[in-house]
């Protein structure tokens, strides 16, 4: 769905994370607490990584560091073999948070990328919409944020993301806040628009099962300060990837215990069936 693609030369990464440590000073007390410590990571172009882990091993801290959000303490993060230094617009975010501006209906949402870009107005709205309509939101475009479910909320983040056409997308748990069923629908969709729009995706959630679904990888964090302990493939094909398959398949639980042994292995505290369905 993008223009143009940075070009990646053969052998480098699409994102290469190397020996990274980062450390978060509580801005309230001072004190300083190391999230992630000697972390290496390589995402390759089109992959979807997920990234999985007991609470408090650094992952949503590692995820702001490859957006850029906050700086390396050690080591570093580099995107088409160039280094992060900061924020850029090859690098989407969607939060577990929707970060909708109520005051705007859901197009100009959609839009408002596009908007700080500079794009006409008719070209932006165009744009949007096509990647609302890749978002599965019709007929909704002239909606107010109070007005959708969490889950279409969540889907006008993701099209709002998609419409700035980023090469890497970045996801910190975004369906946590969704209903079980809500969540299933957005997890087919999600895997839908990655292979549609060719995209890079790092995922971060708790739960195995997600992982397993979304994923062609996924890398399972130790304890903080976290590094990856291991990472395992997703055998299952994408093109024939649904819950109802997944769930016939005794392949899917043999590797949910798998990954449920190995999280719990890096010292997890939380019970296997919460991880499971987080």
């Amino acid at each position: 769905m993008r223009d143009a693609v940075a070009y990646v030369p053969p052998g480098v990464a699409k994102l290469a994370v190397a020996d990274l440590t980062l450390d978060y000073t509580n801005p309230e007390t001072g004190v300083s607490h190391r999230a992630v410590e000697h972390l290496d990571l390589d995402v390759a172009a089109n992959e979807f990584l997920c990234v999985v882990g007991p609470s408090g091993c650094g992952k949503s801290t590692l995820l702001s560091a490859i957006a850029g959000f906050i700086p390396a303490t050690a080591g570093s993060i580099r995107m088409n073999g160039a280094l992060v230094t900061g924020p850029g617009a090859e690098r989407g975010v969607v939060f577990q948070e929707y970060a909708l501006l109520p005051w705007m209906n859901v197009l100009d949402n959609a839009a408002l990328g596009l908007k700080l870009r500079g794009m006409p107005r008719k070209q932006r709205y165009d744009e949007a919409r096509k990647f609302l309509a890749i978002a599965n939101l019709h007929g909704v475009e002239h909606k107010y944020p109070h007005e959708l479910s969490g889950g279409m909320k969540q889907r006008v983040a993701v099209a709002r993301t998609l419409a700035n056409t980023p090469e890497v997308m970045l996801m910190d748990e975004p369906f946590a806040a969704v209903d079980a069923q809500t969540r299933m629908v957005l997890q087919e969709e999600l895997v839908r628009i990655a292979a549609r729009s060719q995209l890079t995706v790092l995922f971060i959630t708790h739960s195995v099962e997600e992982a397993i679904f979304l994923g062609d990888r996924v890398a399972v964090m130790s304890p903080g300060p976290g590094r990856i302990r291991t990472t395992v493939d997703v055998p299952f094909p994408k093109d024939a990837r649904t819950w109802a398959a997944l769930n016939a398949d005794p392949a899917f639980a043999a590797l949910r215990d798998r990954l449920l042994q190995l999280v719990r292995a890096s010292g997890a505290s939380a019970q296997p069936a919460a991880l499971a369905s987080a």
